[in-house]
């Protein structure tokens, strides 16, 4: 019987190792992935809910300043692309 020689054995090993190594890599990143693909699901709905109450707590018109909270109401654009 014919065998390789051992450093050609011991270089396809290490190439087979690291192959799957990589391919584990792969799946966990993918979970990840999925996972916080989930959760970005997750806030949206939140942040729907809570925008939904705050529309109707101040109005649809109503604009919020998310850094000082401020609510303003919308500035309606005119033809002549004045605000009022």
């Amino acid at each position: 019987m014919k065998k390789i020689e051992e450093k050609e054995l011991l270089n396809l090993q290490t190439l087979n190792n690291e192959f799957n190594k990589l391919k584990v890599q792969l799946g966990d990143l993918t979970l990840q992935k999925h996972g916080l693909c989930l959760r970005v699901e997750e806030l949206k709905a939140s942040f729907q809910t809570a925008e939904k109450a705050l529309i109707d707590k101040y109005g649809a018109n109503s604009v919020i300043n998310l850094e000082t909270g401020e609510v303003k109401e919308k500035e309606e654009k005119v033809e002549n692309g004045e605000n009022k």
